[in-house]
Protein backbone atom coordinates (compact mmCIF):
# COMPACT_ATOMS: atom_id res chain seq x y z
CA UNK A 1 0.00 0.00 0.00
CA UNK A 2 1.39 3.82 -0.67
CA UNK A 3 2.02 5.69 2.84
CA UNK A 4 -1.07 7.66 1.35
CA UNK A 5 -3.35 4.29 1.77
CA UNK A 6 -1.58 3.58 5.26
CA UNK A 7 -2.43 7.24 6.33
CA UNK A 8 -5.82 7.04 4.77
CA UNK A 9 -6.75 4.14 6.85
CA UNK A 10 -5.34 5.59 10.13
CA UNK A 11 -7.42 8.46 9.75
CA UNK A 12 -10.34 6.43 9.08
CA UNK A 13 -10.07 4.17 12.25
CA UNK A 14 -10.42 7.57 14.59
CA UNK A 15 -13.19 9.01 12.09
CA UNK A 16 -15.31 6.32 12.99
CA UNK A 17 -15.64 6.27 16.60
CA UNK A 18 -15.60 9.69 16.75
CA UNK A 19 -18.49 10.27 13.76
CA UNK A 20 -20.51 8.21 16.80
CA UNK A 21 -19.51 10.09 19.52
CA UNK A 22 -19.38 13.57 17.67
CA UNK A 23 -22.91 13.27 16.19
CA UNK A 24 -23.78 12.65 20.48
CA UNK A 25 -22.27 15.61 21.42
CA UNK A 26 -23.83 17.91 18.19
CA UNK A 27 -27.25 15.92 19.78
CA UNK A 28 -28.28 14.82 16.04
CA UNK A 29 -28.93 11.11 14.98
CA UNK A 30 -25.21 9.03 14.57
CA UNK A 31 -25.99 8.22 11.02
CA UNK A 32 -25.85 12.34 10.04
CA UNK A 33 -22.09 11.91 11.03
CA UNK A 34 -21.71 9.36 8.33
CA UNK A 35 -23.70 11.57 5.82
CA UNK A 36 -21.44 14.25 6.08
CA UNK A 37 -17.68 13.02 7.05
CA UNK A 38 -17.08 11.51 3.07
CA UNK A 39 -18.52 14.36 2.05
CA UNK A 40 -16.38 16.72 4.05
CA UNK A 41 -12.97 15.03 3.31
CA UNK A 42 -13.86 15.13 -0.51
CA UNK A 43 -15.15 18.79 -0.35
CA UNK A 44 -11.52 19.95 1.19
CA UNK A 45 -9.57 17.84 -0.81
CA UNK A 46 -10.39 19.68 -3.90
CA UNK A 47 -10.79 22.87 -2.39
CA UNK A 48 -7.97 22.98 0.23
CA UNK A 49 -4.57 23.46 -0.62
CA UNK A 50 -3.06 21.57 2.79
CA UNK A 51 -1.07 18.70 2.32
CA UNK A 52 -2.12 17.20 5.73
CA UNK A 53 -4.97 18.39 7.17
CA UNK A 54 -7.83 15.95 7.76
CA UNK A 55 -11.28 17.51 8.20
CA UNK A 56 -14.22 16.38 9.92
CA UNK A 57 -16.75 16.36 12.84
CA UNK A 58 -14.64 17.38 15.76
CA UNK A 59 -15.70 18.07 19.55
CA UNK A 60 -15.29 21.58 18.91
CA UNK A 61 -17.19 22.17 15.88
CA UNK A 62 -20.06 19.64 16.85
CA UNK A 63 -20.03 21.03 20.47
CA UNK A 64 -20.75 25.04 19.21
CA UNK A 65 -23.06 23.60 16.54
CA UNK A 66 -25.21 22.10 19.61
CA UNK A 67 -25.03 24.86 21.63
CA UNK A 68 -26.27 27.12 18.60
CA UNK A 69 -29.23 24.91 18.04
CA UNK A 70 -30.47 24.49 21.31
CA UNK A 71 -30.73 28.33 21.41
CA UNK A 72 -33.01 28.16 18.56
CA UNK A 73 -35.37 25.14 19.19
CA UNK A 74 -35.20 22.71 22.08
CA UNK A 75 -37.33 20.22 19.95
CA UNK A 76 -34.87 17.12 19.15
CA UNK A 77 -36.53 16.33 16.42
CA UNK A 78 -35.68 19.52 14.81
CA UNK A 79 -31.99 19.11 15.47
CA UNK A 80 -30.29 17.55 12.82
CA UNK A 81 -32.46 19.90 10.37
CA UNK A 82 -31.19 22.73 12.11
CA UNK A 83 -27.87 21.34 12.42
CA UNK A 84 -27.64 21.32 8.50
CA UNK A 85 -28.89 24.65 8.14
CA UNK A 86 -26.35 26.11 10.68
CA UNK A 87 -23.33 24.34 8.67
CA UNK A 88 -24.40 26.11 5.34
CA UNK A 89 -24.89 29.31 6.64
CA UNK A 90 -21.12 28.95 8.48
CA UNK A 91 -19.55 27.91 5.17
CA UNK A 92 -21.35 30.94 3.49
CA UNK A 93 -19.79 33.14 5.92
CA UNK A 94 -16.41 31.53 5.27
CA UNK A 95 -16.57 31.16 1.64
CA UNK A 96 -17.77 34.90 1.50
CA UNK A 97 -14.69 35.97 4.33
CA UNK A 98 -12.26 33.80 2.28
CA UNK A 99 -13.04 35.67 -1.06
CA UNK A 100 -12.84 38.77 0.29
CA UNK A 101 -9.29 37.83 1.90
CA UNK A 102 -10.39 38.06 6.06
CA UNK A 103 -7.77 35.16 6.78
CA UNK A 104 -6.22 37.49 9.15
CA UNK A 105 -9.23 37.94 11.42
CA UNK A 106 -7.80 34.58 13.50
CA UNK A 107 -5.47 36.20 14.06
CA UNK A 108 -7.46 38.70 16.35
CA UNK A 109 -8.42 35.77 18.81
CA UNK A 110 -5.39 35.81 21.49
CA UNK A 111 -3.41 33.12 22.52
CA UNK A 112 -4.30 33.54 26.36
CA UNK A 113 -8.52 34.25 25.58
CA UNK A 114 -8.22 31.01 23.08
CA UNK A 115 -6.74 29.21 25.93
CA UNK A 116 -9.77 29.91 28.34
CA UNK A 117 -12.57 29.30 25.33
CA UNK A 118 -10.92 25.75 25.07
CA UNK A 119 -10.27 24.90 28.20
CA UNK A 120 -13.58 25.93 29.23
CA UNK A 121 -15.22 23.90 26.52
CA UNK A 122 -13.51 20.63 27.30
CA UNK A 123 -14.87 21.09 30.65
CA UNK A 124 -18.59 21.67 29.25
CA UNK A 125 -18.04 18.75 27.07
CA UNK A 126 -16.85 16.50 29.68
CA UNK A 127 -19.64 17.25 32.09
CA UNK A 128 -22.00 16.33 29.80
CA UNK A 129 -20.20 12.66 29.13
CA UNK A 130 -20.43 12.20 32.97
CA UNK A 131 -24.31 11.42 32.63
CA UNK A 132 -23.54 8.46 30.05
CA UNK A 133 -21.06 7.18 32.10
CA UNK A 134 -23.37 7.36 35.53
CA UNK A 135 -26.51 6.53 33.33
CA UNK A 136 -28.48 9.98 34.23
CA UNK A 137 -29.29 13.01 32.27
CA UNK A 138 -27.32 16.25 32.76
CA UNK A 139 -29.99 18.17 32.53
CA UNK A 140 -30.06 21.86 31.30
CA UNK A 141 -28.15 25.28 31.73
CA UNK A 142 -24.70 26.02 32.46
CA UNK A 143 -21.37 24.10 33.17
CA UNK A 144 -22.09 24.14 37.30
CA UNK A 145 -25.84 23.08 37.00
CA UNK A 146 -24.65 20.46 34.82
CA UNK A 147 -22.59 19.36 37.38
CA UNK A 148 -25.08 19.92 39.81
CA UNK A 149 -27.51 18.10 38.43
CA UNK A 150 -25.44 14.52 37.69
CA UNK A 151 -23.96 14.70 41.64
CA UNK A 152 -27.41 15.56 43.04
CA UNK A 153 -28.90 12.32 41.42
CA UNK A 154 -26.07 9.82 42.77
CA UNK A 155 -29.08 7.76 43.73
CA UNK A 156 -30.05 7.08 40.48
CA UNK A 157 -26.41 6.01 38.76
CA UNK A 158 -25.83 3.04 37.29
CA UNK A 159 -22.80 1.36 39.19
CA UNK A 160 -22.17 -0.85 35.77
CA UNK A 161 -22.37 1.73 33.35
CA UNK A 162 -19.56 3.60 35.61
CA UNK A 163 -17.81 0.70 35.73
CA UNK A 164 -17.54 0.30 32.05
CA UNK A 165 -16.91 3.92 31.63
CA UNK A 166 -14.06 3.95 34.08
CA UNK A 167 -12.37 0.72 32.40
CA UNK A 168 -12.59 2.45 28.86
CA UNK A 169 -11.14 5.93 29.79
CA UNK A 170 -8.08 3.34 31.86
CA UNK A 171 -8.14 0.92 28.55
CA UNK A 172 -7.77 4.40 26.26
CA UNK A 173 -5.11 6.13 28.09
CA UNK A 174 -3.03 2.51 28.69
CA UNK A 175 -3.01 2.05 24.91
CA UNK A 176 -2.39 5.76 24.10
CA UNK A 177 0.86 5.31 26.55
CA UNK A 178 2.36 1.77 25.48
CA UNK A 179 1.00 1.52 21.37
CA UNK A 180 0.76 4.96 20.51
CA UNK A 181 0.39 3.74 16.95
CA UNK A 182 -2.41 1.84 17.59
CA UNK A 183 -5.67 3.54 16.65
CA UNK A 184 -7.13 3.22 20.74
CA UNK A 185 -10.64 4.66 20.04
CA UNK A 186 -11.21 2.01 17.38
CA UNK A 187 -9.79 -0.51 19.51
CA UNK A 188 -12.01 0.75 22.36
CA UNK A 189 -15.14 0.84 20.50
CA UNK A 190 -14.88 -2.33 18.74
CA UNK A 191 -13.69 -4.07 22.32
CA UNK A 192 -16.96 -2.53 23.70
CA UNK A 193 -19.52 -3.92 21.49
CA UNK A 194 -17.88 -7.21 21.66
CA UNK A 195 -18.59 -7.43 25.39
CA UNK A 196 -21.47 -5.23 25.40
CA UNK A 197 -23.20 -7.98 23.02
CA UNK A 198 -21.99 -10.62 24.80
CA UNK A 199 -23.07 -9.89 28.28
CA UNK A 200 -25.93 -8.20 26.89
CA UNK A 201 -25.25 -4.97 29.10
CA UNK A 202 -27.80 -3.30 28.32
CA UNK A 203 -30.35 -5.80 30.93
CA UNK A 204 -27.83 -4.81 33.41
CA UNK A 205 -28.55 -1.14 32.81
CA UNK A 206 -26.12 -0.02 30.49
CA UNK A 207 -27.42 2.55 27.44
CA UNK A 208 -26.41 1.50 24.35
CA UNK A 209 -26.54 3.61 21.12
CA UNK A 210 -29.01 1.36 19.30
CA UNK A 211 -30.06 0.56 15.84
CA UNK A 212 -28.17 3.27 13.27
CA UNK A 213 -29.94 3.01 10.11
CA UNK A 214 -27.26 3.22 7.19
CA UNK A 215 -25.90 6.34 5.53
CA UNK A 216 -25.74 7.15 2.31
CA UNK A 217 -25.06 10.89 1.31
CA UNK A 218 -28.07 12.40 -0.45
CA UNK A 219 -28.31 15.92 -1.11
CA UNK A 220 -30.97 17.48 0.91
CA UNK A 221 -31.73 20.87 1.68
CA UNK A 222 -33.29 21.73 5.21
CA UNK A 223 -36.75 23.11 4.79
CA UNK A 224 -36.88 25.42 8.03
CA UNK A 225 -39.03 29.17 8.29
CA UNK A 226 -37.33 32.13 7.66
CA UNK A 227 -37.58 32.78 11.29
CA UNK A 228 -35.33 29.58 11.89
CA UNK A 229 -32.75 30.56 9.39
CA UNK A 230 -32.41 34.12 10.80
CA UNK A 231 -32.05 32.91 14.32
CA UNK A 232 -29.22 30.84 13.16
CA UNK A 233 -27.05 33.96 11.37
CA UNK A 234 -25.90 35.08 14.68
CA UNK A 235 -24.51 31.92 15.99
CA UNK A 236 -22.31 31.01 12.56
CA UNK A 237 -20.60 33.43 12.75
CA UNK A 238 -19.15 32.45 15.72
CA UNK A 239 -18.95 28.82 14.62
CA UNK A 240 -17.16 29.69 11.54
CA UNK A 241 -14.75 31.67 13.51
CA UNK A 242 -13.93 28.65 15.52
CA UNK A 243 -13.75 26.18 12.67
CA UNK A 244 -11.35 28.69 10.79
CA UNK A 245 -9.15 29.33 13.79
CA UNK A 246 -8.96 25.87 14.87
CA UNK A 247 -8.71 24.26 11.45
CA UNK A 248 -5.91 26.98 10.13
CA UNK A 249 -4.00 26.37 13.30
CA UNK A 250 -3.24 23.29 12.23
CA UNK A 251 -2.79 23.32 8.43
CA UNK A 252 -0.15 26.40 9.47
CA UNK A 253 1.71 24.09 11.93
CA UNK A 254 1.45 20.91 9.54
CA UNK A 255 2.71 23.29 6.10
CA UNK A 256 5.97 24.67 8.57
CA UNK A 257 6.72 21.59 9.77
CA UNK A 258 7.09 20.04 6.18
CA UNK A 259 8.28 23.66 4.64
CA UNK A 260 5.31 24.13 2.90
CA UNK A 261 3.01 27.06 2.92
CA UNK A 262 -0.89 27.63 3.19
CA UNK A 263 -2.88 30.58 2.45
CA UNK A 264 -5.20 32.02 4.98
CA UNK A 265 -7.74 33.28 2.62
CA UNK A 266 -8.03 29.77 0.25
CA UNK A 267 -8.15 27.96 3.58
CA UNK A 268 -11.41 30.02 4.80
CA UNK A 269 -12.78 29.35 1.60
CA UNK A 270 -12.11 25.70 1.86
CA UNK A 271 -13.32 25.34 5.17
CA UNK A 272 -16.72 26.97 3.77
CA UNK A 273 -17.09 25.16 0.81
CA UNK A 274 -16.41 21.38 3.39
CA UNK A 275 -19.03 23.35 5.62
CA UNK A 276 -21.29 23.94 2.91
CA UNK A 277 -21.14 20.58 1.32
CA UNK A 278 -21.82 18.63 4.82
CA UNK A 279 -25.09 21.23 5.18
CA UNK A 280 -26.27 19.94 1.77
CA UNK A 281 -25.73 16.51 2.42
CA UNK A 282 -27.40 16.22 6.04
CA UNK A 283 -24.24 16.40 8.36
CA UNK A 284 -23.40 19.28 10.60
CA UNK A 285 -20.34 21.97 11.30
CA UNK A 286 -16.48 20.30 10.34
CA UNK A 287 -13.64 21.50 10.85
CA UNK A 288 -9.73 20.49 10.88
CA UNK A 289 -9.05 17.92 13.17
CA UNK A 290 -5.68 17.72 14.93
CA UNK A 291 -5.62 14.22 16.17
CA UNK A 292 -6.44 12.71 12.56
CA UNK A 293 -4.48 14.97 11.08
CA UNK A 294 -1.43 14.34 13.30
CA UNK A 295 -1.94 10.37 12.97
CA UNK A 296 -2.23 10.60 9.25
CA UNK A 297 0.84 12.44 8.94
CA UNK A 298 2.93 10.22 11.04
CA UNK A 299 1.88 7.17 8.91
CA UNK A 300 3.04 8.78 5.66
CA UNK A 301 0.32 10.91 4.11
CA UNK A 302 1.44 13.23 2.37
CA UNK A 303 -1.02 14.45 -0.68
CA UNK A 304 -4.58 15.38 -0.88
CA UNK A 305 -5.52 11.62 -1.85
CA UNK A 306 -5.09 10.64 1.85
CA UNK A 307 -8.63 12.41 2.24
CA UNK A 308 -9.76 11.10 -1.07
CA UNK A 309 -8.78 7.72 0.31
CA UNK A 310 -10.21 7.79 3.86
CA UNK A 311 -13.20 9.20 2.44
CA UNK A 312 -14.48 6.26 -0.07
CA UNK A 313 -13.53 4.00 3.65
CA UNK A 314 -16.07 5.87 5.66
CA UNK A 315 -18.26 5.80 2.46
CA UNK A 316 -18.28 2.08 2.79
CA UNK A 317 -18.67 2.09 6.69
CA UNK A 318 -21.98 3.89 6.45
CA UNK A 319 -23.20 2.02 3.57
CA UNK A 320 -22.37 -1.18 4.94
CA UNK A 321 -21.03 -1.67 8.14
CA UNK A 322 -23.65 0.90 10.81
CA UNK A 323 -25.15 -2.15 12.25
CA UNK A 324 -22.19 -2.95 14.11
CA UNK A 325 -22.84 -0.34 16.46
CA UNK A 326 -26.07 -1.15 17.41
CA UNK A 327 -24.71 -2.74 20.92
CA UNK A 328 -22.32 -0.23 21.96
CA UNK A 329 -22.30 1.11 25.28
CA UNK A 330 -23.11 4.83 25.75
CA UNK A 331 -20.35 4.69 28.86
CA UNK A 332 -17.67 3.75 26.04
CA UNK A 333 -18.55 6.54 23.51
CA UNK A 334 -18.65 8.99 27.12
CA UNK A 335 -14.94 7.77 27.63
CA UNK A 336 -14.04 8.44 24.01
CA UNK A 337 -14.77 11.64 23.76
CA UNK A 338 -13.45 12.65 27.92
CA UNK A 339 -9.94 11.56 26.61
CA UNK A 340 -10.68 13.21 22.98
CA UNK A 341 -11.05 16.25 24.19
CA UNK A 342 -8.54 16.21 27.51
CA UNK A 343 -5.66 18.02 25.48
CA UNK A 344 -7.80 20.90 25.65
CA UNK A 345 -6.85 21.52 29.45
CA UNK A 346 -3.60 22.69 29.21
CA UNK A 347 -2.72 23.43 32.92
CA UNK A 348 0.90 23.39 32.26
CA UNK A 349 0.30 26.48 30.39
CA UNK A 350 -2.06 28.28 32.60
CA UNK A 351 0.26 27.82 35.31
CA UNK A 352 3.55 29.15 33.13
CA UNK A 353 0.66 32.36 32.38
CA UNK A 354 0.17 32.67 36.10
CA UNK A 355 3.69 32.45 36.95
CA UNK A 356 5.28 34.73 34.14
CA UNK A 357 2.09 36.78 33.00
CA UNK A 358 -0.53 37.67 35.48
CA UNK A 359 -2.25 40.15 32.68
CA UNK A 360 -2.73 37.21 29.89
CA UNK A 361 -4.15 34.95 32.96
CA UNK A 362 -6.59 36.90 34.01
CA UNK A 363 -7.81 36.62 30.42
CA UNK A 364 -7.59 33.17 30.32
CA UNK A 365 -9.65 32.67 33.23
CA UNK A 366 -11.89 34.77 31.78
CA UNK A 367 -12.56 33.15 28.81
CA UNK A 368 -12.74 30.05 30.46
CA UNK A 369 -15.54 31.25 33.24
CA UNK A 370 -17.23 33.07 30.48
CA UNK A 371 -18.03 29.42 29.18
CA UNK A 372 -18.46 27.89 32.25
CA UNK A 373 -21.24 30.53 33.48
CA UNK A 374 -22.74 31.91 30.31
CA UNK A 375 -22.03 28.68 28.14
CA UNK A 376 -20.01 28.35 25.17
CA UNK A 377 -21.71 31.65 22.29
CA UNK A 378 -21.45 34.06 25.11
CA UNK A 379 -18.27 32.51 26.44
CA UNK A 380 -16.97 33.18 22.41
CA UNK A 381 -18.56 36.80 22.36
CA UNK A 382 -16.77 37.10 25.64
CA UNK A 383 -13.15 35.88 24.09
CA UNK A 384 -13.47 38.07 21.02
CA UNK A 385 -14.31 40.80 22.95
CA UNK A 386 -11.41 40.27 25.21
CA UNK A 387 -8.98 39.62 22.21
CA UNK A 388 -10.52 42.95 20.45
CA UNK A 389 -9.83 44.94 24.25
CA UNK A 390 -6.75 43.69 24.22
CA UNK A 391 -5.21 44.67 20.89
CA UNK A 392 -6.65 48.28 21.20
CA UNK A 393 -5.17 48.37 24.60
CA UNK A 394 -2.39 47.18 23.62
CA UNK A 395 -2.00 49.04 20.21
CA UNK A 396 -2.83 52.49 22.52
CA UNK A 397 -0.19 52.31 24.57
CA UNK A 398 3.12 52.72 23.10
CA UNK A 399 6.37 52.52 24.21
CA UNK A 400 8.08 55.80 23.89
CA UNK A 401 11.87 55.30 23.34
CA UNK A 402 14.68 56.98 24.28
CA UNK A 403 18.08 56.53 21.58
CA UNK A 404 21.55 57.07 22.79
CA UNK A 405 24.67 57.10 20.01
CA UNK A 406 25.73 53.39 20.05
CA UNK A 407 29.97 53.65 20.28
CA UNK A 408 31.52 56.55 18.34
CA UNK A 409 29.44 55.50 14.63
CA UNK A 410 26.17 56.90 13.36
CA UNK A 411 24.11 53.97 14.95
CA UNK A 412 21.56 54.95 17.47
CA UNK A 413 20.03 52.57 19.85
CA UNK A 414 17.65 52.48 22.93
CA UNK A 415 19.34 53.82 25.73
CA UNK A 416 17.57 50.62 28.00
CA UNK A 417 18.86 48.38 25.80
CA UNK A 418 22.17 48.95 24.89
CA UNK A 419 24.53 49.98 27.76
CA UNK A 420 27.08 51.31 25.59
CA UNK A 421 24.15 54.48 24.52
CA UNK A 422 25.30 57.98 24.99
CA UNK A 423 22.93 60.21 24.86
CA UNK A 424 23.39 64.16 24.13
CA UNK A 425 23.00 66.65 25.97
CA UNK A 426 20.71 69.37 24.30
CA UNK A 427 19.29 66.77 21.71
CA UNK A 428 16.69 64.47 23.02
CA UNK A 429 16.04 61.68 20.25
CA UNK A 430 13.00 59.75 20.97
CA UNK A 431 11.00 56.61 19.07
CA UNK A 432 7.12 55.50 19.53
CA UNK A 433 7.37 51.58 19.02
CA UNK A 434 4.62 51.44 17.06
CA UNK A 435 2.37 52.70 14.86
CA UNK A 436 0.83 56.30 15.10
CA UNK A 437 -3.32 56.25 15.13
CA UNK A 438 -5.59 58.60 16.52
CA UNK A 439 -6.08 56.17 19.47
CA UNK A 440 -2.15 56.62 20.39
CA UNK A 441 -0.83 59.73 19.26
CA UNK A 442 -2.16 61.95 22.26
CA UNK A 443 -0.19 59.41 24.51
CA UNK A 444 2.45 59.56 22.52
CA UNK A 445 2.56 63.57 22.43
CA UNK A 446 2.03 63.67 26.04
CA UNK A 447 4.95 61.62 26.61
CA UNK A 448 7.33 63.45 24.76
CA UNK A 449 6.09 66.39 26.80
CA UNK A 450 6.98 64.58 29.63
CA UNK A 451 10.75 63.51 28.58
CA UNK A 452 11.13 66.89 28.01
CA UNK A 453 10.17 68.07 31.39
CA UNK A 454 11.91 65.34 32.73
CA UNK A 455 15.56 66.02 30.63
CA UNK A 456 18.60 67.33 32.49
CA UNK A 457 19.49 69.50 30.87
CA UNK A 458 16.79 70.76 29.24
CA UNK A 459 16.76 69.87 25.12
CA UNK A 460 17.40 72.55 22.62
CA UNK A 461 16.36 69.89 19.74
CA UNK A 462 13.71 66.83 19.88
CA UNK A 463 14.14 64.21 16.90
CA UNK A 464 10.81 62.15 16.43
CA UNK A 465 11.80 59.05 14.64
CA UNK A 466 8.60 57.50 12.94
CA UNK A 467 10.06 54.15 11.55
CA UNK A 468 7.07 52.14 13.16
CA UNK A 469 4.91 54.57 11.75
CA UNK A 470 4.40 53.53 7.86
CA UNK A 471 1.56 56.06 7.66
CA UNK A 472 -0.71 58.37 9.37
CA UNK A 473 -4.36 59.90 9.31
CA UNK A 474 -4.82 63.72 9.82
CA UNK A 475 -6.05 63.41 13.28
CA UNK A 476 -2.33 61.92 13.80
CA UNK A 477 -0.92 64.31 11.61
CA UNK A 478 -2.85 67.31 13.62
CA UNK A 479 -1.74 66.17 16.69
CA UNK A 480 1.50 66.28 15.61
CA UNK A 481 1.48 69.44 14.95
CA UNK A 482 0.40 70.72 17.83
CA UNK A 483 3.25 69.13 19.91
CA UNK A 484 5.44 71.02 17.49
CA UNK A 485 4.11 74.14 17.93
CA UNK A 486 3.98 74.36 21.76
CA UNK A 487 7.34 72.64 21.90
CA UNK A 488 8.47 76.08 19.64
CA UNK A 489 6.92 78.02 22.28
CA UNK A 490 9.13 76.69 25.22
CA UNK A 491 12.36 77.36 22.33
CA UNK A 492 12.63 73.89 21.61
CA UNK A 493 13.14 72.40 18.01
CA UNK A 494 11.37 69.52 16.73
CA UNK A 495 12.91 67.01 14.00
CA UNK A 496 11.71 63.94 12.15
CA UNK A 497 12.86 61.14 10.82
CA UNK A 498 12.39 58.11 9.09
CA UNK A 499 8.90 59.25 7.67
CA UNK A 500 7.53 56.49 5.42
CA UNK A 501 6.50 57.91 2.20
CA UNK A 502 2.32 57.14 1.66
CA UNK A 503 0.91 55.49 -0.79
CA UNK A 504 -1.20 57.28 -3.81
CA UNK A 505 -4.16 58.11 -2.49
CA UNK A 506 -3.35 58.48 0.82
CA UNK A 507 -3.02 61.50 3.19
CA UNK A 508 -0.11 63.06 2.34
CA UNK A 509 2.11 64.19 5.50
CA UNK A 510 1.93 67.88 6.47
CA UNK A 511 4.97 67.77 8.97
CA UNK A 512 7.22 69.65 7.02
CA UNK A 513 5.67 72.72 7.75
CA UNK A 514 6.74 73.33 11.34
CA UNK A 515 9.29 71.17 11.40
CA UNK A 516 12.22 69.26 9.61
CA UNK A 517 11.94 66.24 8.14
CA UNK A 518 14.17 63.40 7.30
CA UNK A 519 13.15 60.66 5.00
CA UNK A 520 15.86 57.95 5.16
CA UNK A 521 18.17 56.00 7.88
CA UNK A 522 21.64 57.59 6.28
CA UNK A 523 20.27 61.32 6.39
CA UNK A 524 18.94 61.02 9.87
CA UNK A 525 22.25 59.25 11.15
CA UNK A 526 23.84 61.67 9.64
CA UNK A 527 21.81 64.57 10.96
CA UNK A 528 22.04 62.98 14.38
CA UNK A 529 26.21 62.60 14.21
CA UNK A 530 26.08 66.83 13.19
CA UNK A 531 23.53 67.89 15.98
CA UNK A 532 25.55 65.28 18.11
CA UNK A 533 28.93 67.09 17.56
CA UNK A 534 27.30 70.59 17.33
CA UNK A 535 26.03 70.48 20.69
CA UNK A 536 29.39 69.26 21.71
CA UNK A 537 31.70 71.78 20.59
Amino acid sequence: MTPDTIGALTAWALIVPECVAYAQIAGVPVQNAFYGAPVALLAYALFGRSNHLIVGATSAAAVLSASTVSAVSSDPAKAATLSTALALIAGAVLIAAGVARLGFVADFLAEPVLLGFLFGMALTIMVRQLGKIAGVPTGDGDFFQRLWHVFGHASDWSWTSIAVGVIAIAALLALERSVPKLPAALVVLLAGIAVSAALNLQDHGVDVVGKIPRAVPTPSWPHLSSSDWTALVAGSFGVALIVFAESFSIAKGLAAKHGERVDAGREMTAMGAANAAVGLFRGFAVSGSASRSAAAEAAGASTPMTSVVAAVAVLITGLLLTPLFTDLPEPVLGAIIIVAVRSFLKVAELRRYWHRDRMSFAVAATALLGVLVFDLLPGLVIAVVLSLVLFIAYSSRPRLAELGRVGTGRVWGDITLHDDARTVPGLLVLRPDAQLFFGNTQRVTDDVLAHVANANPKPRTVVLDLSASYGMGLPSQDAIEELVARLKREDVDVWFAHVRRHDPGTAAPELGRPAEIFPDADTAAQTFQSVADDSLR
